[in-house]
């Protein structure tokens, strides 16, 4: 008997809590396996761990998801000047030299071809006034040039575009219209005759950079909130999954270590005065223990999504236990009974019910005796299931010290217990009645299940 007592934890809690965790690594590896496959590797440093921090990533460039490297930056950066210069500065000499303007004029439009380009290097970070100083220049080189054949001011739709996308809207709208009507005005005031086939046509392609950029807009920002959607989604999956991952741990830990414990306490107790007792104890321990560790290397070998065939390395050989249903609640209330609980079982729904309503009308009851044994100090429970109208019932009245929630917060187990029927369409209430103990009432629809 000292030998089960300085042994007894490591056998039965600590091969449990080894289990226990084994199926949290598990847990982890098949988290960070999902988000191997879509892209997202997580081995990497610099991966966002949340669902906020993988958007931002996407969205401002960031991570793993969408790589910006130093080399596609600096092309993001110089690709708008270079194009602007090759165009502009060339067609500018060409049309100065053809049309034999003065040295001064040829000078101030040769170089404002170059300083709208060159401002396009500081655009994403000063949007706003860096489209506004383009859009003088362009105005300015649209007047000095009127009679020069001068090329289109390509840095200014380089401009518009990258400021709108920057969120300048209105910088870039009120510059546009703003130097757009001072350009007219100041040709009139100048003394300029302009041509309607040069005006009509300059405003369109204005307008039509404008429209390209508020569409391109648009479409970024549709982008970015289904990529949003689609991370809180994802983030609501694996959440999810955690909760059913703990769930399920609880049911099947949490029944069998309380049994384990009072077996334990039983034994410790009448190791001396009755050694036959203090047996049949260990040997209750023994086969609660087995049971659970059997559950808990079958789900561990769900997670790992193994094939059952194969077995699970750490399992000797164990074969997979099936999930449970309602045709175990025989040797669940068996198994309450030995620890002293007097429990009457009357099961009236038919073995073809649907495995989701069978597992979940399991645990439930699994998770009240479990209460009513630890926490109400029951000595009788009555269990009963049924069919009313359109609902699965099933109710578990014990007479013990009363669980009820009022005025409580609620554990884990009625939390789950809350879950699975909320997750099958269904309701559960826990209250402790009038002439004491408490009550489990939980209603599962049938037309749920079956839809």
């Amino acid at each position: 008997m000292r030998w089960a007592q300085q042994h007894l934890p490591n056998t039965a809690g600590g091969i449990l809590r080894r289990e226990y965790a084994g199926v949290l690594r598990t847990a982890d590896v098949v988290a960070q396996r999902d988000n191997y496959d879509r892209g997202m590797q997580s081995s990497s440093p610099s991966f966002p761990r949340s669902a906020s921090a993988m958007v931002d990533a996407l969205v401002n460039g960031a991570g793993k998801t969408n790589v910006r490297s130093r080399r596609s930056r600096l092309l993001r950066l110089w690709t708008p000047v270079v194009v602007s210069l090759l165009v502009q500065v060339p067609l500018t000499v060409a049309g100065v030299l053809w049309a034999a303007s003065t040295w001064v004029a040829a000078t101030v439009l040769i170089a404002l071809s170059v300083f709208g380009p060159v401002l396009l290097i500081w655009i994403r970070r000063f949007p706003g006034p860096i489209v506004a100083a383009i859009s003088a220049s362009a105005a300015a080189a649209f007047l000095l040039g009127y009679s020069v054949v001068s090329p289109p001011y390509i840095a200014l739709a380089f401009a518009i575009v990258i400021a709108i996308s920057r969120g300048a809207r209105t910088w870039t709208w009120v510059s546009m219209i703003v130097v757009w009507e001072a350009t007219l005005l100041a040709a009139l005031v100048a003394g300029i005759a302009l041509d309607p086939h040069r005006v009509i046509p300059t405003t369109l392609v204005l307008l039509l950079v404008l429209g390209f950029a508020e569409a391109r807009r648009r479409r970024r920002a549709q982008f970015e909130r289904l990529q949003r959607a689609f991370a809180d989604r994802r983030e609501q999956e694996l959440q999810d999954e955690r909760v059913r991952i703990a769930r399920e741990l609880h049911d099947v830990l949490a029944h069998s270590l309380s049994q384990i414990n009072v077996q334990a306490g039983v034994g410790l107790h009448l190791m001396h005065k009755q050694p036959e007792q203090a047996e049949a104890a260990l040997a209750s321990i023994k086969s609660s223990s087995k049971d659970a560790l059997d559950e808990v290397r079958s789900l561990l070998g769900m997670l790992r999504n193994e094939d059952p065939a194969a077995g699970d390395g750490n399992a000797a050989g164990v074969p997979p236990m099936p999930e449970p249903d309602l045709s175990r609640l025989d040797s669940l209330i068996d198994s309450v009974r030995n620890h002293g609980l007097a429990v009457t079982l009357v099961n009236e729904i038919p073995e073809q019910t649907s495995a989701a309503v069978q597992l979940a009308l399991y645990r439930i009851v699994q998770e009240s005796l479990t209460n009513a044994t630890r926490h109400a100090a029951a000595t009788q429970a009555e269990v009963s299931l049924g069919i009313e109208r359109d609902d699965y019932l099933v109710i578990i009245a014990d007479n013990g010290t009363g669980s009820g929630t009022e005025g409580h917060r609620e554990g884990r187990g009625l939390l789950g217990m809350r879950e699975r029927a909320e997750l099958l369409g269904g309701t559960l209430e826990v209250h402790a009645p009038a002439q004491g103990g408490t009550r489990v009432t939980a209603r599962i629809p049938r037309r749920s299940v079956s839809a």
